[in-house]
């Protein structure tokens, strides 16, 4: 009998379906023994990209290409005038792979080509699966594949950073970094950007919509071409460039990875490449998304594990990312994706509506992705829970360094809709902010890019509505802005102090950017007027929106700087009648006082003996609070003569502050 699964082990709820997961753990070892074979990486048999493709071989090209069901595969370029021609002609290396090798002459850095693939009943021109630079014509929307092989090609400078313990994340889009009503670069994000997220202290950039994807409304999701960074952006060197200055700052740089679906789209990319549906992807009704419109990678076939696990190792190896944000993981879960499901047991985890070739796909990703890099981590955005999505593969688990805390945005914003602020209840908003399995570590965040979508608000526009508009000048005085201030920086707060293990936060929404994301399309008459940052509002010493981003500043350099996030939070009060939240962190004490009327002096409850000093505090006027706390920052604990520690605070309406203890 073989040992139990640490994950069984220290979860007893999951020990009537110990057999399904023992299943589905060995599913995966062996699974990986097949493709390393023994005493071999996995990471080393993952090539897909080496092999296919189009490669310079020193004296002239390669360039190949997986289609089983092809019957005939021509090159079309500038060279043969984009007409199908014998001479260009692709030929069988074996069963299912294709191959041509060119001259030196034929192409060149910045040459275009696409492929005419034929088939019994059809033809159709399609981009390379393994194609790198995808470009769009600017007067007939069509793409292309380009040669990308500069004279000089970008040396990174700057050495890979160590491990991560505590991400505190910048989930970032670099085509709507810039105020103008166009589609920024990724030089000007490193320009104008990256100083602002070192400036606020931030250790990780979180980059969105890497993957070329051919309809840029799609915020990236809907994704053509695996291993092209999308030129709308700028070139694969300049996002190499982009990496490596942030190396160079100290700040990390994970992507946001998708392999959990494929645009429908034949012309730009997978589906239907060869002439065949099921090609990459399921066949039938279960190869499509209902909700997505769009493919779903078939994760038993072989092939298409090996392309998708050679994509996380090439923007590992080429591109030097420090890890990866798993798009969609619940999609790729579950057959039914999840949708409209609530996970209210854990037989829900285990009653065949899995996809156990999903789970044992995102295992072997994440074997991948720490033998390539073993200093990079990943992240799951998955929110069914699924016990062992964060738990080391070793103990039965997926191997995610992470999870996304998905429940606590959905938390604050079911609040903020549905409950007056004086019905807020303390013990259940501490149960809901730290609400995760034991074994697992988490990302915790207040709002990302999902909750300020066309349609939805920011937490700040939320809070304030109109008012913003008219009334964040630091000489008009608005009850309604006063209250948005105070709550947008205590549910940041109290958001980053009951996190597991990381925090995140959406480009600008920090310091309470407007109004709502919505990129250009046919039903705002292709407006970019939402597809931007207005970081002048910000910048402007005479509005307010600087108080939020001082306090955000103050609060993220606090977290990176310090042990803060090192132990786990325990409560200490809960005062549901007065509203007032007390926590502790190791030798962090953290106090909210989620009152919108009554203060509270000497308020008194039982402490580790000590002295404490106020470290951060949510009223201080530099963050547009009263500044009402501080004086000394320095308060004692004392006998209360029943034998106990207390400590006496005065906690302000709407206010937080956090205090550390010294013995």
């Amino acid at each position: 009998m073989t040992e139990m699964l640490r994950l069984v082990q220290e979860d007893r709820m999951l020990r009537p379906y110990e057999e399904v997961i023992e299943r589905r753990h060995e599913a995966a070892l062996r699974k990986e023994r097949e493709f390393a074979g023994e005493g071999r990486r996995l990471s080393d048999a993952c090539n897909s990209y080496l092999y296919y493709g189009l490669h310079w071989m020193g004296d002239g090209w390669v360039f190949r290409e997986w289609a089983p069901r092809a019957t005939a595969i021509y090159l079309l370029g500038e060279f043969n005038d984009w007409r199908k021609h014998p001479g260009y002609a692709l030929s069988r290396v074996d069963g299912e792979s294709w191959e041509i090798r060119l001259p030196a002459e034929t192409l060149s850095h910045g040459s275009l080509y696409r492929l005419l693939v034929e088939w019994d009943g059809g033809w159709g021109e399609r981009l390379p699966s393994h194609g790198r630079r995808m470009v769009q014509d600017e007067y007939t929307k069509a793409f292309s594949a380009q040669v990308w092989r500069p004279e000089r090609p970008y040396v990174p400078r700057n050495p890979a950073l160590g491990k991560m313990a505590h991400p505190l994340i910048y989930e970032a889009h670099a085509g709507m970094c810039t105020e103008h009503r166009r589609v920024a670069t990724f030089r000007e994000f490193e320009v104008f950007v990256l100083p602002r997220v070192v400036d606020l202290g931030y250790n990780t950039i979180q980059l969105m919509a890497v993957q070329e994807h051919p309809y840029y409304g799609s915020f990236g999701y809907q994704v053509a071409n695996f291993f092209a960074v999308s030129s709308r952006f700028g070139t694969p060197d300049e996002l190499k460039a982009l990496i490596d200055a942030a190396h160079g700052m100290g700040v990390r740089v994970i992507m946001d990875i998708v392999q959990s679906h494929a645009v429908r789209n034949e012309a730009e990319g997978l589906s239907r490449f060869d002439g065949s549906y099921d090609q990459y992807f399921y066949p039938g009704e279960r190869g499509w998304h209902p909700l997505w419109d769009s493919r779903c990678f078939d994760y038993g076939k072989s092939q298409v594990i090996n392309f998708l696990l050679s994509n996380c190792k090439y923007w590992l190896e080429e591109f030097r990312f420090d890890g990866f944000r798993f798009d969609g993981i619940t999609s790729m879960l579950y057959k039914n994706h999840g949708i409209e499901q609530d996970f209210t047991d854990y037989g829900m985890y285990y009653d065949g509506n899995q996809d156990e070739n999903a789970i044992v796909y995102l295992t072997l990703a994440n074997r991948v992705t720490h033998e390539v890099a073993p200093e990079a981590f990943t992240i799951a955005e998955d929110m069914s829970g699924m016990p062992g999505l964060a738990a080391p593969i070793e103990d039965g688990g997926m191997g995610f360094d992470f999870r996304m805390s998905m429940g606590v945005p959905d938390y604050w914003i079911k609040l903020l809709k549905e409950r007056k602020d004086e019905e807020w209840h303390m013990g259940d908003l501490f149960y809901e902010l730290t609400n995760k399995r034991g074994e697992e570590h988490t990302i915790s965040y207040a709002e990302s890019h999902d909750q300020a979508l066309v349609g939805d608000k920011t937490i700040f526009h939320r809070l304030v509505d109109k008012e913003v508009y008219s009334a964040m000048g630091l000489e008009t005085s608005d009850l309604i802005i006063e209250r948005g201030i105070a709550l947008h920086k205590m549910i940041r707060f109290v958001t980053l102090g009951t996190a597991g293990d990381g925090y995140l936060n959406f480009m600008g929404n920090e310091w309470g950017h407007p109004e709502w994301i919505d990129f250009p399309r046919e039903g705002n008459q292709w407006s970019f007027e939402h597809a931007r940052r207005l970081w002048s509002l910000v910048d402007d010493e005479r509005l307010k929106f600087q108080f939020l981003n001082n306090f955000d500043r103050s609060m993220i350099h606090l977290a990176d700087e310090t042990d803060l996030l090192d132990c786990r939070p325990e409560p200490m009060v809960r005062d549901n009648e007065r509203q007032v939240l007390i926590f502790a962190r190791g030798k962090w004490l953290f106090a909210f006082n989620f009152n919108p009327a009554d203060s509270f002096a000497g308020y008194e409850f039982e402490a580790a003996a000590g002295k404490y000093e106020l470290r951060l505090d949510t009223d201080e006027r530099e963050y547009g609070g009263f500044g009402r706390i501080r004086d000394e920052g320095k308060f004692f604990t004392r006998e209360n003569g029943e034998g106990r520690t207390v400590l006496s605070l005065y906690l302000p309406a709407r206010t937080g502050a956090l205090y550390k203890r010294r013995n």
